[in-house]
């Protein structure tokens, strides 16, 4: 791991202001979040990873009703949880839906611009919570419930940009990319104009942001950062930054990216499997093929080290709001591709919802609310959770199980993982037409039917879109 080599005055002088700025808040504000062992590799290859969306998650939209849903998330085999940005949002160029050619809440009649909440990504203060979920006791309690039932807390950290009502807009104009006119601007080819783009140019607002990062693992307990659009900000900061941040505690680190490079060394942990993503969509609308799944499979094998690690998902707050719903764009097999993305190699990600089966796009901008009815989607992803915490044959993390494509039929998808001694086999028909295919002899357990599977050497018959998780 790379280590900063700052000289005697630098180190004094940024220890005695984290000194003071601390004791300010630990005398308004004691520290009450419990202690958990730092996150370690045997965690990774188990893990499920949830992303809370606090707005949309209940009615009432706060920590506290959240919080009293953590041990219903231990049920589906969570063991980390992403907190969306629980920051203060800006008003300054808040954006707005709806409306045409409307693009911020200013634009619409004075009694309707309070419904419009802004984006959790335009952030005022890095240090606060937004009133809108609660306040900081109530942040902490969150964190410590999840640490009580063994489950980590990153943040959804903002480095890219900030709202424009932070304060460095007006006390450091410095620290953002300006155009020739000497006018702050919103990042280029992006329509994100409710945000101001950070200048990396700038050393001390490095330092302001690593010192920010820093607050909420020494001083709130949190375990790590996913990062937004991680990509877009130079390489060279994150080898500070994580450096720092792993100095003080062992953190785990998500990136928002797919650049391989990202993951070298001692930098992020995981990164976004965004192809994976997007030939899951492909292969539902009968776009893409097991050949192009294959492809993939072999390009992620040659692009990334073996260490590095994978999120899967189908399905996001970006892809949810803006893309729509899992039925929107995987139809009726949202089972077919639910198996697969927890069974290949990665860590699985639910969003808020989604194991409630919810299907409507939340809105972005606007107070909205997920439903709380378990069904058989709920029983599912419970279910693979369990699979994927008590079989090291999808151990998905640092030392991920073997994978191994065995011969199927066309449009038939099978895979074999094993570690351990243990073999799971992973069969899936892409197709609205039945198969007839040839399975490894042996005696398997269908996991998800809890049936006996006997496999002798003769033809095995899958139905249209089915699939089948055998174990041996």
């Amino acid at each position: 791991m790379k280590k900063l080599i700052f000289t005697f005055f630098a180190i004094a002088l940024l220890a005695s202001c984290k000194e003071e700025k601390n004791e300010v808040k630990l005398e308004e504000e004691p520290k009450t979040v419990a202690e958990i062992e730092p996150i370690s590799d045997e965690v990774l290859e188990t893990a499920v990873i949830y992303e809370a969306n606090i707005r949309q998650y209940s009615p009432e939209g706060t920590f506290v009703e959240f919080t009293k849903d953590i041990p219903t998330l231990k049920e589906l085999g969570v063991k980390v949880i992403w907190l969306m940005p629980v920051f203060p949002i800006s008003e300054t160029k808040r954006k707005a839906t709806g409306g045409e050619g409307s693009k911020f809440a200013s634009d619409f009649p004075e009694e309707e611009q309070a419904k419009y909440l802004g984006s959790y990504y335009a952030v005022t203060d890095f240090t606060k919570i937004n009133p809108e979920f609660g306040n900081k006791e109530d942040f902490r309690a969150l964190v410590n419930t999840a640490h009580e039932n063994g489950i980590y807390v990153i943040l959804d950290w903002v480095p890219n940009h900030t709202g424009w009502d932070h304060e460095w807009i007006k006390n450091h104009p410095e620290y953002y990319t300006k155009n020739e006119s000497g006018e702050i601007i919103h990042p280029k080819g992006t329509d994100w104009t409710d945000v101001a783009d950070l200048n990396y140019d700038n050393k001390d607002m490095r330092k302001e942001m690593i010192e920010d990062m820093m607050y909420w693992v020494s001083e709130e307990g949190v375990d790590g950062f996913r990062c937004d659009v991680a990509g877009s900000v130079p390489l060279d900061f994150w080898e500070t930054a994580i450096s720092k941040l792993r100095s003080e505690k062992n953190v785990f680190m998500l990136a928002e990216a797919w650049e391989p490079e990202l993951l070298d060394g001692y930098l992020f942990d995981m990164a976004y499997a965004w192809d994976g993503h997007h030939l899951m969509n492909g292969l539902a609308k009968d776009e893409k093929s097991t050949e192009d799944f294959d492809d993939y499979m072999a390009k992620i094998s040659n692009d990334y080290d073996e260490d590095d690690i994978l999120m899967n998902f189908i399905t996001n707050h970006d892809e949810n709001s803006w893309s729509g719903t899992i039925e929107e764009r995987m139809g009726d097999q949202k089972e077919l591709f639910t198996a697969l993305y927890y069974t290949m190699p990665g860590m699985p990600l639910i969003y808020s919802g989604q194991e409630y089966d919810m299907d409507h796009r939340l809105k972005f901008f606007e107070k909205d609310s997920i439903p709380k009815t378990k069904g058989e989607y709920f029983n599912l992803l419970k279910k693979l959770g369990e699979l994927k915490i008590t079989n090291p044959a999808l151990n998905g993390g640092k030392n991920a199980a073997d994978y191994n494509r065995l011969d199927s039929e066309e449009d038939v998808l099978i895979f074999e993982r094993s570690k351990e001694g243990q073999t799971l086999l992973f069969i899936g028909n892409f197709s609205d037409k039945e198969s007839s295919i040839i399975l490894p002899k042996g005696i398997y357990l269908d996991y998800i039917r809890n049936t006996k599977a006997e496999l002798t050497g003769d033809p095995f018959r899958i139905g249209p879109w089915q699939y089948h998780i055998l174990k041996k």
